[in-house]
């Protein structure tokens, strides 16, 4: 599984990490994911989802089904990739 924000697209970028001497080597700048359950009203059911810390505060502003609308839109998810946690 990718680490990759089901939220925002967030995903690990590359780049340096530059030593005091100024030697350069390559580094990854992780994204910092949570593996997070949500009630999804609408649905009446409990959903898990990897969101990253920008998703959280994104879910909380204008709420799960607003947030995951947009994801959907813009294609960081697919609603058959969202995992329904069984009752």
């Amino acid at each position: 599984m990718s680490k990759i924000c089901q939220i925002t697209g967030k995903k690990a970028q590359v780049g340096n990490h530059v030593s005091h001497s100024k030697h350069s080597t390559k580094r990854r700048f992780n994204v910092n994911l949570f593996v997070k359950k949500f009630y999804y009203v609408e649905e009446q059911c409990w959903i898990s989802l990897k969101v990253s810390a920008a998703g959280l505060r994104l879910i909380n502003k204008v709420g799960l089904d607003a947030a995951l609308k947009q994801a959907v839109e813009k294609g960081y998810v697919d609603w058959k990739d969202i995992k329904v946690i069984g009752d």
